[in-house]
């Protein structure tokens, strides 16, 4: 009965990502049809979290959050929870041996979030680690498994990708954040000092980020690197558009990559694929 409530729980994990994230759901349909269950654990695990921070406004966020992470930290040591997203998410923690260090960085700063409006340069990193990073490395490890070597290889471009997704994140929503969160995550930085300088000095950082995350992004197992690439290619258009735009421009409107753009990407990503290019 156990396996069948497994089941049940990553059929949830499933729905809760389709729910949540139509754009990510995509992505993990372009990885390999072996991995999906444990990349939509993680997915979803990771969401509950981040609906906590950010959208349970009419809830005690601080207890919540504490809650969820000695619920999540129960469940893996168990082998076993009630709760169907932490079910799934134990089970591909435990199958595939990620690290609970990263799970704890996750959560560290997911509670940043609950509190903090603005970041020094080692704040800023920290958050990134545990925001974005952690994750890459969550679902690294299922993609390598069971090649350990192949992982700690692959660990930093797969740092430098989490890290640059996570800044591209931060120049898109640079108006949501900052006016309906109050929060600004660019180290020693107001919303006031964003400014042209400003915007190419982060620039400057992520195009050495890409450029270190394509090179281990060529190393992947055949599992993952289709769909892994594909994610890199959208976030990718996404800088090359940001660049193009005025930093007074980004402090006011989310810039969007549109529906046939994306369709584009993804049959170029395929032809790259195809043709062994990456």
């Amino acid at each position: 009965m156990e396996q069948l409530f497994l089941k049940a729980s990553l059929i949830s994990s499933r729905a809760f990502t389709n729910t949540y994230s139509t754009s990510f759901s995509l992505g993990i349909k372009a990885l390999d049809k072996s991995i999906h269950e444990a990349i939509y654990a993680i997915y979803g695990f990771v969401r509950v979290a981040d609906e906590i921070v950010d959208t349970f406004h009419d809830q005690n966020k601080e207890k919540l959050i504490h809650e969820f992470q000695n619920d999540t930290f129960k469940a893996i040591n168990d082998g076993f929870s009630t709760n169907a997203i932490l079910h799934s998410f134990q089970w591909a923690v435990n199958h595939y041996g990620i690290d609970h260090n990263h799970i704890t960085a996750f959560f560290d700063s997911m509670i940043m979030d609950l509190h903090k409006t603005s970041y020094n340069r080692e704040e800023y990193e920290k958050y990134i680690y545990g925001s974005a990073e952690v994750v890459g490395l969550m679902c690294l490890k299922v993609f390598c498994h069971p090649n350990d070597e192949q992982y700690k290889a692959l660990i930093p471009p797969a740092r430098k990708l989490g890290s640059a997704f996570q800044k591209i994140n931060f120049l898109r929503d640079l108006k949501a954040d900052y006016f309906d969160k109050g929060r600004m995550y660019f180290p020693n930085l107001s919303i006031e000092e964003f400014n042209a300088t400003t915007k190419k000095t982060i620039e400057a950082e992520l195009e050495d980020e890409f450029a270190e995350a394509f090179k281990g992004i060529k190393k992947l197992p055949s599992n993952c690197k289709f769909g892994v690439y594909t994610a890199y290619t959208y976030y990718l258009e996404l800088f090359k558009k940001i660049r193009k735009k005025d930093a007074e421009l980004i402090k006011n409107e989310r810039v969007r990559i549109p529906d046939r753009m994306k369709n584009w990407l993804l049959l170029r990503s395929i032809l790259r694929y195809k043709l062994g290019l990456i």
